[in-house]
């Protein structure tokens, strides 16, 4: 937790105008929409055992290769494409990572049937709100998953999804605003129950 060049105290991402642009602007902020929802599901799944800042360099490298996330056009591919993106340097090259992807798209669009859409689907395991956690003073103090990014997990791996156990759901729950885990001091924190007087 520091302060960068314009100052501003945040939770992370100071030292470095990407990662801060991207504390600043999107992490925590709530995001709907199917295909938005999708990558960032399917960005987390590839983050697992890497750190979000190698996810975030090559962004724009997974958008392109992923079709902009559309889920059916992701939907639709085939052995060729796996192999495809095992040579494509600007993602993530793991193979199970990139069928669980595939997987998951056809996933989605199951889900969209099912349950309507998958923005739906997924926030309704936070009854369509952001959950606020008691205040943190530290990382130490701040989660790694919760009852339902457990729920969502169990019902994801259900419905065909991969590499989305509960500790990705939680950080895919932090990302998109689900849950609102800005630490005490940051400049985006709002105040919460528990909160001093």
């Amino acid at each position: 937790m520091s302060a960068g060049v314009d100052e501003k105290v945040r939770c992370f991402g100071s030292n470095d105008p990407q990662m801060a642009a991207y504390h600043d602007h999107e992490w925590g902020i709530p995001v709907h929409g199917d295909r938005e929802l999708f990558e960032k599901l399917v960005l987390d799944s590839f983050q697992a055992g890497l750190s979000w800042k190698v996810i975030l360099d090559k962004r724009e490298g997974f958008r392109r290769a992923f079709a902009g996330f559309d889920p059916a056009e992701v939907a639709r591919f085939g052995p060729e494409d796996v192999e495809r993106l095992l040579q494509d340097e600007s993602i993530v090259r793991h193979r199970k990572k990139i069928e669980a992807a595939i997987a998951g798209a056809k996933a989605c669009l199951a889900i969209q049937k099912k349950h309507g859409s998958l923005d739906k689907f997924l926030w309704s395991f936070t009854n369509y709100q952001t959950l606020k956690r008691p205040p943190a003073h530290d990382w130490s103090d701040v989660p790694t998953t919760c009852e339902e990014a457990k729920a969502m997990s169990a019902a994801l791996k259900k419905e065909g999804f991969r590499f989305v156990g509960p500790t990705v759901c939680y950080a895919f729950m932090q990302a998109v605003g689900m849950v609102d885990d800005h630490l005490v001091t940051c400049f985006r924190y709002a105040p919460r129950e528990g909160d001093e007087p």
